[in-house]
C-alpha cells in the first residue's frame, strides 16, 4: 500500500483537513505549493461550504481505507448503501483511458450522432487536451455540439471552471441553449457585470473567480490590457470562444485574448462557420492556439495527416447528417428572383451612372453616346461601384452617400483653398455630377407611395403574398445592407400593409450596428417570441453570423443582395438552420433596367444568388467556391474583377481547383467515419435512471419527508408530462447551489420560491416551445433535470455523506455464499486526475481470494429495490477483521494489472512524443534567435504536459462496501 506521501487526492475520496471532513472535488499540482485541492464540507461545521487546501501548507489526511468501518445498514431495502454507491459511482469522474461518450443521450436535444462527433473527436486518443475547431456550416448546431463536450469534460471532473465568449449579440442565445438543453449553467457577465463583482469581492481579488462558470462577450473581455493580469492568474478547464475567425489577425485585441487564454485552459474549443481567410498561414496560426507542434511548415501541411485530431466541419448534404435530419430541418426552397422594372424616376438615376459614373461600351442613345460622355466623372472607381450600390438598395442610401460625398468634396476644397492651392478639376466635375444625382434622387418620395420606388412596390405584394399584415401571425426577415434603406422601410412598410400607426411601431423592428449590443439582443429575442406583436424584422447584416431567425419565421427577402457569396449564405443561414420545421423561404428584389449597358441587379446580384444556390445544392456551402473565405475580401474582389473590365463569370472561374483549404474543409476525421460513437462503460445501480436515484435520494436525504423539508410536491401537466415542485429557499445549501444559475432566469421564474424540474422530455420540449411563445421571458416554467443539473448535484453529494467518516455500508443477500468486499482502485497522473479507475469486489477471503467485476457481484447479489433487508450479516467482527485483508488484495490486483493499463494510457502519450520530436526535427534547423528559443520552449511545454499525463504513483484504494450472506438481527445465525 502506498504511503501518505505516495497518494494524491482523487475526486470523490475523502479528506480529514483542519479537523474537518471534506469531499475532494479536483486535485492539481502546483509548482510550489504541493497538491492544489478544491473540497466541499461534509462534516456538519462546513457542509457544504467550498474550499480550497494546498498539501504543502495545510495537513490533508487522506482516509486510509484499511481502517474503514463497517456499518450495518438498517435502510429499507438497503436505500441508504444503493444511493451511497450511487453517488460515489456518480463522483468519480470517468478515467482518462475511457474515450467513449457517456451523457450523450440523456440531454433536451434529438440524439444525432453528428452532433456527438465533437465530443468524440476532442476526447479521441489523438488529442494530448480536448481541443478542437469545430467548423461546421451555418444552421447544423455548433452550440449544441460545444454543450456536448462540455457535459462530457463534467462527468471526467474537467469542467469545474468553464469560459465561454461570444459575440455580444448571440450571448444570451448560447447561455440560454446550454441551460434549457444541458442544464449547464452559465453567469453572464458584462463589464457592469464585473464591476458589480469587483464591488462584492475584497479588494485586489480576481473577479472572474467570483463565479466558475461564466460567459462574457468578446467585446467586453477584448480589452485585454484591463483584464490581462486577472486572466493570467487563473486557470480554466474549458475555454469556449465563439466566431474565433476574428482571431486570425495577429495583433488584434482579439488575438491577444485568445493568446492569453489559451496556455491558461486546458480544454479549448474554438467555433466558426468561416474558421479562416483563405490563406494556409492564417488558418495554420490559427490552428496552433489548439497545438503548437501540429504544423511544422504553415505553407504545406495535410489535413488529415496533421489536423485530422484537431477540426472537424460538415455540410448539410454530408450522408451522416442527411440520414439524420429527418424532419428537424426542412430542405430549404428555390431562391426567387423577383425582377422589378424600374419607374422613370430611377431609370433617370441608371442613366446618370451609366453616362457618367460607370460608363460600359456602349450607352443608351437617349442618356448620350459621345465617347467624352462615357468618361468618369470620378477619379476613386471604388466610389463609382459604391454609388452603384447604394443606388441598388434604395434610393434613401443613394441620397445619403451622396450627401456625405459632397461633405468630403466641401472639406477637400476648403483645406485647398487654405492652402492656397487651386482645386482639382475633377472635384468640380464630380460635384457636378453629384448635384444631378441628388436631384434625380429628390424626384423620388419617400413616404412608400405606390409608383415611387419598384423594389418597394413589390415587397410590399410578397408581403402580402406572405400573409404578413395585421391579425396575422406570419413573420419576415428583410436583409438590406445600408441602414439608411433599413429605417426607411421601417417607416414606409407597415402602413402600406394596413397596420395603423400605434401598431406599425410595435410591428417593425430594425436592427443594425449602430445599435447597443443589448438593444440587438433584446430585438432578436423580441423577433423570437411567438406572442410579440413584432412580425417584420429589418436588419442589416449584423445578423448575418451566428443569430438565431428561425423560431417563428421561415420566409426571408433580401431587399438588395451584398456581392458575397458567403454573407448571401450567412443571411440564409439565420432561417435555414437545424430546428426550423418549415420549408425556408428566399425571395430576392432584383431592380431591372431598360437601358442598354446599365448595370442593374442583373450584372451581379441575380449571378451570385444563382451561384450560391447551385453551391449549396451541390457542396452544402458557397464559402469554397471563391477561394476567398472572407465575404469583405470576396466583395473587394469582385469589385476589382469588374473594375478591370472582368465580369461574375471570370471572377467566378478564376477559383483555384487546387485550393488546399477547399479540401480541408471537406474534411471529417476518419475515426467519425461509418460508425455511431462510442459509449462509454459507466456502471449504475439504477441502470442510468436518474430519475428514479433522484426520487429515492429524496427519500434518503430527508428521512421519507422531502414533502415537509422541501415543500416538495409532484404534479402532472394537461397533456400527462410529470414534474416536482419545490421550494428552494427552505434549503440554504440548495439556495447556494442554485445561485450560479443564469440571474434573468432565477428572477423571471421566481426559482428561490417555487422550481418545477421534469425528467419528461416531452413536457420539457412543451414548456422550452412555450416559452418561445411568450413575449414575457424567454426561460421555461419547467427545469429539464440531466445527470449535470445543480439539483441532482446536490443531491448527490447529501446521500454520499449519510455514512460518517470512513464508514462502509454493509448489505446482505441471500443469493451468495460469503463476503464480497466492494472496493475501488484509481490511479492517477500529476495534474490529480484519474488516468484508471478499477470497480472491484474481493470474494473468497480469507483462504482463496479473487477479484470479479463489482457490477457482476451486485449482480449476483441482487442488490436493487427489490432486496428485502431480512438480518443483520453474519458475522459483523468477522467483517471487519477481513477488510485490511481484502484491501491489501486489491492492491496486490492492480499492481499485477498496472503495466497492461499503463499502456492505454502511455501508447498515445508516446506516439504523441513521436510527433512532437519529428515536428522539431522539421521546424529547429534555420532558425535562430527569437524563433528557436519558441521552438524549444513549445517542444518541452507540450512534452512535460504530455508527461504529467502519464499514471504516476500508487493507486488510491476505497472500501465502498460488503455484500454478506444474511444472519441474525445483530449477531452469528
Amino acid at each position: 500500500m502506498a504511503g501518505q506521501d505516495d497518494t494524491r487526492y482523487p475526486p470523490g475520496a475523502q479528506v480529514l483537513v483542519r479537523d474537518e471532513l471534506w469531499l475532494v472535488k479536483s486535485t492539481q499540482t502546483t509548482t510550489r505549493d504541493g497538491e492544489r485541492v478544491e473540497v466541499v464540507g461534509v462534516s456538519e461545521l462546513v457542509r457544504d461550504h467550498e474550499a480550497v487546501f494546498f498539501s504543502a501548507v495545510d495537513d490533508i489526511e487522506l482516509l486510509k481505507p484499511e481502517e474503514t468501518t463497517l456499518v450495518v445498514d438498517s435502510s429499507p431495502y438497503f436505500r441508504r448503501s444503493r444511493l451511497f454507491l450511487e453517488a460515489i459511482l456518480r463522483k468519480t469522474p470517468l478515467p482518462q483511458s475511457e474515450r467513449g461518450l457517456a451523457l450523450a443521450d440523456r440531454f433536451l436535444l434529438d440524439p444525432l450522432a453528428y452532433q456527438q462527433r465533437p465530443a468524440e473527436l476532442a476526447l479521441s486518443m489523438r488529442n494530448l487536451q480536448p481541443r478542437l475547431l469545430i467548423a461546421d456550416v451555418v444552421g447544423l448546431g455548433k452550440t449544441l455540439e460545444i454543450g456536448l463536450i462540455l457535459a462530457e469534460l463534467m462527468r471526467r471532473g474537467r469542467g469545474e471552471r468553464i469560459l465561454v465568449v461570444t459575440p455580444q449579440h448571440v450571448l444570451e442565445q448560447f447561455q440560454h441553449e446550454l441551460w434549457t438543453r444541458f442544464a449547464i449553467p452559465l453567469v453572464r457577465l458584462d463589464s457592469l457585470g464585473i464591476q458589480r463583482v469587483q464591488r462584492e469581492i475584497p479588494a485586489g481579488r480576481n473577479p472572474f473567480t467570483h463565479y466558475k462558470r461564466v460567459i462574457i462577450s468578446i467585446d467586453t473581455l477584448k480589452n485585454i490590457g484591463q483584464y490581462r493580469h486577472h486572466l493570467e492568474r487563473i486557470h480554466w478547464d474549458a475555454v469556449v470562444i465563439d466566431e474565433s475567425h476574428n482571431l486570425i489577425n495577429r495583433g488584434s485585441q482579439r488575438r491577444a485574448l485568445a493568446e492569453t487564454l489559451a496556455p491558461n485552459t486546458d480544454a479549448l474549443l474554438l467555433a466558426s462557420a468561416t474558421p479562416h481567410n483563405g490563406d494556409a498561414r492564417s488558418f495554420a496560426d490559427l490552428v496552433t492556439l489548439l497545438d503548437p507542434a501540429a504544423i511544422a511548415d504553415p505553407e504545406n501541411y495535410h489535413p488529415e495527416r496533421d489536423l485530422g485530431h484537431l477540426f472537424i466541419r460538415r455540410t448539410k448534404i454530408d450522408p451522416e447528417v442527411r440520414d439524420q435530419m429527418g424532419d428537424a430541418w426542412a430542405d430549404r426552397g428555390p431562391t426567387h428572383s423577383l425582377h422589378c422594372t424600374a419607374t422613370a424616376a430611377e431609370e433617370s438615376i441608371f442613366g446618370e451612372l451609366s453616362r457618367h459614373w460607370l460608363p460600359g461600351a456602349a450607352a443608351s442613345t437617349e442618356f448620350g453616346t459621345a465617347d467624352e460622355d462615357r468618361k468618369p466623372v470620378t477619379k476613386d472607381r471604388l466610389f463609382a461601384y459604391n454609388i452603384l450600390k447604394a443606388f441598388l438598395s434604395s434610393h434613401v442610401a443613394l441620397a445619403e452617400t451622396v450627401e456625405r460625398r459632397l461633405g468630403v468634396l466641401d472639406d477637400r476644397a476648403k483645406k485647398a483653398l487654405a492652402a492656397g492651392r487651386i482645386l482639382d478639376p475633377s472635384d468640380t466635375d464630380e460635384r457636378t455630377a453629384l448635384n444631378r444625382l441628388a436631384q434625380a434622387t429628390a424626384a423620388i418620395g419617400i413616404d412608400g407611395a405606390p409608383g415611387d420606388s419598384a423594389k418597394l412596390d413589390e415587397l410590399v405584394d410578397q408581403l402580402k403574398a406572405i400573409g404578413i399584415g395585421p391579425g396575422s401571425p406570419a413573420r419576415v426577415v428583410v436583409f438590406s445592407e445600408r441602414v439608411a434603406t433599413l429605417k426607411w422601410l421601417e417607416k414606409a412598410v407597415p402602413a402600406r400593409l394596413g397596420f395603423r400607426a400605434t401598431e406599425a411601431k410595435k410591428a417593425a423592428l430594425v436592427m443594425h450596428g449602430g445599435l447597443s449590443d443589448d438593444e440587438q439582443q433584446k430585438r432578436v429575442e423580441r423577433f423570437g417570441l411567438a406572442d410579440d406583436p413584432v412580425r417584420m424584422l429589418f436588419t442589416g447584416d449584423v445578423a448575418s453570423e451566428g443569430v438565431n431567425l428561425h423560431r417563428q419565421c421561415h420566409h426571408l427577402v433580401h431587399y438588395d443582395i451584398p456581392w458575397s457569396l458567403i454573407r448571401i449564405e450567412q443571411r440564409n443561414g439565420r432561417i435555414d438552420r437545424y430546428g426550423q420545421r418549415e420549408q425556408p423561404e428566399f425571395r430576392a428584389l432584383i431592380l431591372t433596367s431598360a437601358q442598354e449597358g446599365a448595370k442593374d441587379d442583373r450584372t451581379v446580384a441575380e449571378k451570385l444568388l444563382r451561384r450560391e444556390e447551385e453551391a449549396h445544392r451541390l457542396n452544402g456551402t458557397a464559402e469554397a467556391v471563391t477561394g476567398f473565405y472572407r465575404a469583405e475580401e470576396e466583395e473587394r474582389r469582385l469589385v476589382q474583377e469588374l473594375m478591370n473590365g472582368g465580369t461574375v463569370e471570370s471572377f467566378l472561374e478564376a477559383t483555384d481547383d487546387d485550393d488546399l483549404l477547399a479540401d480541408l474543409f471537406g474534411h471529417v476525421d476518419e475515426i467519425t467515419e461509418h460508425e455511431l460513437p462510442r459509449r462509454a462503460d459507466v456502471p449504475s445501480l439504477f441502470d442510468g435512471d436518474t430519475a428514479a436515484f433522484v426520487d429515492a435520494a429524496l427519500s434518503e436525504a430527508f428521512d421519507d419527508h422531502p414533502e415537509n423539508a422541501l415543500d416538495l410536491s409532484r404534479g402532472v401537466d394537461p397533456e400527462g408530462g410529470k414534474y416536482l415542485s419545490l421550494s428552494p429557499v427552505k434549503s440554504p445549501d440548495l439556495m447556494h447551489r442554485l445561485k450560479a444559475l443564469p440571474p434573468s432566469y432565477l428572477k423571471d421564474q421566481g426559482v428561490a420560491e417555487r422550481m418545477l424540474l421534469t425528467f419528461d422530455r416531452g413536457l420539457a420540449e412543451r414548456r422550452l416551445a412555450a416559452a418561445r411563445e411568450s413575449s414575457k421571458t424567454i426561460w421555461p416554467t419547467v427545469s429539464f433535470l440531466t445527470d449535470v443539473h445543480p439539483f441532482v448535484e446536490w443531491l448527490t453529494d447529501k446521500v454520499l455523506v449519510r455514512f460518517g467518516r470512513q464508514e462502509a455500508p454493509v448489505i446482505t443477500s441471500p443469493h451468495i455464499d460469503g463476503p464480497m468486499f466492494l472496493i475501488q482502485g484509481i490511479y492517477s497522473n500529476a495534474k490529480g486526475r484519474p488516468t484508471v479507475v478499477a470497480w472491484m469486489a474481493v470474494r473468497g477471503l480469507p483462504d482463496a481470494p479473487e477479484i470479479v467485476p463489482m457490477t457482476a457481484a451486485l449482480a449476483d447479489a441482487k442488490v436493487g429495490p427489490d432486496l428485502a433487508r431480512t438480518s443483520g450479516p453474519l458475522d459483523l467482527a468477522a467483517l471487519q477483521g477481513l477488510v485490511g485483508r481484502a484491501v491489501e488484495f486489491a492492491a496486490e490486483h492492480l499492481e499485477q494489472r498496472k503495466t497492461e493499463w499503463a499502456e492505454q494510457i502511455s501508447g498515445p502519450l508516446d506516439e504523441y512524443q513521436r510527433r512532437l520530436a519529428k515536428w522539431k526535427q522539421e521546424t529547429l534547423p534555420g532558425t535562430s534567435g527569437r524563433r528557436s528559443r519558441e521552438i524549444e520552449e513549445t517542444v518541452s511545454d507540450r512534452s512535460r504536459l504530455a508527461a504529467e499525463l502519464e499514471t504516476t504513483g500508487r493507486p488510491l484504494l476505497r472500501v465502498l462496501g460488503v455484500i454478506d450472506v444474511p444472519g441474525t438481527e445483530g449477531g452469528r445465525a
